[in-house]
């Protein structure tokens, strides 16, 4: 049966907020992104509280979202109805001999990249355009949510027991 590791999601949608740190930090691309913005240290100062529970609870709606794109076992049970109960032998049969079949981190890993790369940056380079936002803003975003959900991906898809985290498919 395919279960969702809710941990693994807990953890994963912490992810946006410690690479957002990291990737937002004056030393690394914040000032050029505030320059883009049009923001200043002024105006970032203030309560940020509300921001942050807030993006913690819209990042576990992607990190849910993310098991559908990096494990492919769902694609298996949207093929019966999502009712293990009622499917045929044949699944169960397929289910015991692929059930854990590309289950890592670094499985879960590649198909988010491609979701960023083929998803993400068109959705945040269209938006840009139309906002009238430079190639730089564009790349600042884009870069940082495909880094960010490569590694939600590779968490969701690798830890998917409790008790253990697979960082390479099984052979």
């Amino acid at each position: 049966m395919t279960q969702i590791n809710y941990w693994a999601i807990f953890v994963a949608a912490l992810v946006p907020l410690i690479m957002g740190f990291i990737w937002y930090h004056p030393k690394v691309f914040g000032k050029a992104w505030m320059q883009e913005v049009g923001l200043t240290e002024e105006k970032m100062k203030g309560s940020m509280i509300g921001v942050f529970v807030f993006s913690v609870i819209l990042s576990g709606l992607m990190a849910l979202f993310l098991q559908f794109v990096t494990i492919h076992q769902f694609g298996a049970l949207g093929m019966v109805g999502g009712d293990e109960m009622n499917a045929n032998d044949s699944y169960h049969a397929f289910m015991k001999d692929y059930g854990m079949a590309y289950r890592s981190f670094g499985h879960g890993a590649l198909h988010s990249f491609m979701a960023g790369f083929l998803f993400v940056f068109p959705l945040t380079a269209i938006n840009a355009m139309f906002e009238r936002k430079s190639w730089k803003y564009t790349m600042i975003n884009s870069a940082y949510w495909t880094v960010t959900i490569t590694i939600m991906g590779g968490i969701i898809c690798g830890w998917y027991a409790v008790d253990g985290f697979h960082w390479v498919t099984q052979k």
